[in-house]
């Protein structure tokens, strides 16, 4: 081979070296892989590791698979009624646009409940069940139920078909209008007077304590958006006032007319006994939202009341006995102006040791925040 023809050869083998060094030091970009640590903040990176090889078509149809609705269903002794709400909330539920969820709580159910909704659950997974050991309350359930709750809106409805879930549609169209609660209103009720009565005075009471003007806060029929279930805390008696709690920290509360039915099966598992319950526990919601910061706001107005009360009967005696007008001994009334200024000032030193031991705790208080730009 002559010099000339060996020339171009070199050349060209020169050029290769180039492009393997170049390659080297610049290798191509994966075209079938997700970069999500440039799409996602650093703060993210170590929570969602499994993202960064994820194929776009598993994110599209995991967030499509999750519920537009949860309804939560808690019951106890409800074996008759399962299967026909079932049916009636299949039927309901698939109108809707978007998947869904309901959540059966089994708050320790000594019938065959719980056999019906396990063969439930398995006809149909969309039907989940959570079984309590015992009975631990109405309150408990549906805050287990709110835990469990993945839907962007959540649904509360009683299992003894007198809630019509056909409403559901209803509450969350109004809901859609703006509001972060819609609280049902059985505005034409199938109940017998013993507990439609004691029911009205029960509401007017604490829609006069509360300004929360609903009219009816017992209604198990209500819809929430997943933020305001999320921030709260029910335990004992309290989910009555879920509506209350949430206006309390700045939620937009609305009610609706629901369709109200007859009981079909079964008993009603409230007695006279539950009003007397609710209204402890309407003072236990007062003092623990609206005064839990200024405890002396309470006990100092009270205490206030009752000391000047005291002091105005004795300081009226006193004057009169000065004038020779009367005797304190035969006055059993002065006797009780004292017990009010003792009484008044015991409260107002109850109502400033309330405000140590809040201004000890304020670091760790929590505030309901909307959003942050």
């Amino acid at each position: 081979m002559t010099e000339q023809e060996q020339k171009p050869t070199e050349q060209t083998e020169k050029k290769f070296q180039r492009f393997r060094h170049h390659r080297r030091q610049f290798p191509r970009p994966q075209k079938d892989k997700i970069n999500v640590e440039m799409e996602k903040p650093e703060t993210q990176l170590a929570k969602t590791p499994i993202e960064k090889t994820q194929p776009v078509e598993k994110i599209i149809h995991h967030h499509q698979n999750k519920p537009i609705v949860s309804v939560v269903i808690p019951l106890l002794n409800e074996e008759g009624s399962l299967k026909e709400l079932a049916e009636q909330l299949k039927t309901g539920l698939h109108r809707l646009a978007g998947n869904y969820e309901v959540i059966f709580i089994d708050d320790g159910s000594t019938d065959n409940s719980f056999n019906i909704l396990k063969n439930l659950h398995l006809q149909n997974k969309r039907f989940k069940v959570i079984r309590f050991r015992r009975n631990y309350g109405k309150s408990a359930a549906l805050m287990v139920g709110f835990e469990r709750a993945q839907g962007q809106y959540i649904v509360t409805m009683d299992a003894d078909l007198q809630d019509d879930p056909a409403e559901i549609s209803a509450l969350l169209k109004e809901i859609k209008n703006g509001y972060d609660v819609v609280s049902g209103w059985k505005k034409k009720r199938y109940d017998p007077i013993t507990k439609t009565i004691p029911s009205k005075f029960f509401n007017y009471i604490t829609r006069l304590m509360t300004s929360v003007k609903i009219h009816d806060f017992n209604c198990g029929l209500k819809i929430y958006r997943s933020d305001v279930v999320k921030s709260l805390q029910i335990y004992g008696e309290l989910h009555r006032y879920i509506p209350v709690l949430a206006h309390w920290q700045g939620f937009r509360i609305a009610e609706l007319a629901v369709n109200h039915r007859k009981r079909k099966f079964g008993i009603t598992k409230f007695g006279a006994s539950r009003f007397l319950r609710g209204f402890l526990d309407l003072l236990t919601v007062i003092f623990t939202t609206r005064y839990i910061t200024r405890p002396l706001h309470l006990f100092g107005g009270w205490g206030i009341l009752s000391f000047l009360l005291g002091l105005a009967i004795d300081t009226y005696l006193v004057i009169e006995w000065f004038l020779g007008l009367t005797n304190l001994g035969n006055r059993p009334l002065f006797i009780v102006g004292l017990i009010l200024i003792i009484v008044g000032v015991q409260f107002i030193s109850l109502g400033l040791l309330g405000e140590l031991v809040v201004k000890g705790q304020q670091k760790q208080t929590d505030y309901s925040i909307k959003e942050i730009l």
